[in-house]
């Protein structure tokens, strides 16, 4: 056995988190050292924190991720987001080495649907299309037809004939608003995202009440009630890109507050105001997203662990609905 990996052996058995950290590290060179030497690349979702937005390679919303994941040619893939995005990546990906920082950082809307209980109720509706949203595991990809993003949700849907009924899950709000606008009359999961539940429309009222000028742009993840009000919905890439483009200059944001940063960094003379959740806290922050920080970051590159592995039964089936939503997806330039 090498000394290297006893070493990485050592740090398992200790606990990984628990690996003490030279304070005098300055861990953005470290971070860029690792990338070169060990041909990595760094895929970091929107909700991260400032810092590890800052050292990624690509930043992305789900698609924009699944996308850049199919096409890389790194050697190791580090995913700063959560379980199901370091999942798909693998699944586009079986023979590349993919590292998340935490393996605790899950999704609760992925958790809103237990494979076992998905099952059945797909059972109870044999003659309809699956079409799952792709905040879900990878057991749930595999009782799927075609994945969606909450940037193509509405082309992929109306890529099915009108003629075939369709499942939407996980996500029962996301599925409301796709079908209100494309008219289609969809079976829903009743799954929901904890991030986008917990807005607070009487918090919200209140600051445009006293921000009168300001647009409420709203991810579609969110109730009714909220994106009724909304300005502007859409995924975090197209918030973001609505923000660019709006001559307005002051938004109320209704998603994860980690867009926020990407969005001043494009529009420093702008505004953004994250809308409040239900409780004391001043912004909505994704506890899960969050686990990921600068440190575990460092000792996920530095030491190639904790690995995401799917099981050799779930590849095939799972990876099947993905290649077909990004087929679509390319065909409507998405």
């Amino acid at each position: 056995m090498s000394v290297e990996q006893t070493k990485i052996d050592e740090v398992m058995q200790k606990g990984f988190f628990d690996t003490p950290i030279d304070p005098t590290l300055a861990l953005f060179k470290e971070i860029e050292n690792l990338k070169k030497e060990k041909n990595v690349i760094l895929l970091a979702h929107y909700y991260q924190n400032d810092d590890i937005q800052d050292v990624a390679d690509y930043i992305g919303d789900s698609l924009g991720l699944a996308q850049q994941a199919e096409t890389t040619d790194a050697d190791i893939i580090v995913f700063a987001g959560v379980h199901f995005m370091a999942e798909t990546a693998k699944l586009l990906n079986p023979k590349k080495k993919v590292l998340l920082p935490d393996l605790k950082a899950g999704c609760s809307l992925a958790d809103s649907c237990p494979p076992d209980e998905f099952k059945a109720f797909k059972e109870k509706h044999p003659d309809h299309v699956v079409i799952s949203y792709i905040n879900c595991t990878a057991e749930i990809k595999a009782l799927t037809d075609i994945i969606c993003t909450s940037t193509n949700s509405l082309k992929i849907v109306e890529s099915v004939p009108k003629e075939k009924k369709i499942i939407f899950a996980p996500d029962k709000n996301l599925g409301a608003y796709v079908m209100k606008k494309t008219g289609r009359d969809m079976v829903l999961w009743d799954g929901t995202c904890m991030v986008h539940e917990i807005f607070s429309l009487e918090k919200m009222l209140e600051i445009k009440e006293q921000n009168p000028s300001a647009e409420i742009i709203a991810h579609p993840e969110c109730e009714a009630a909220i994106l009724d009000i909304a300005d502007f919905i859409g995924s975090t890439t197209g918030l973001l890109n609505y923000t660019k483009e709006s001559p307005k200059d002051i938004f109320i944001v209704v998603t994860e507050a980690g867009i926020i940063h990407q969005m001043e960094l494009a529009s420093p003379n702008k505004t953004f105001i994250p809308a409040p959740p239900e409780n004391t806290c001043a912004c909505n922050d994704c506890p899960h997203m969050k686990l990921n920080t600068l440190e575990k970051l460092y000792l996920c590159m530095k030491y190639e662990v904790p690995e995401v592995t799917i099981p050799e039964r779930l590849q095939e089936a799972a990876l099947k609905p993905l290649r077909k939503m990004l087929e679509i997806s390319a065909k409507h330039g998405l």
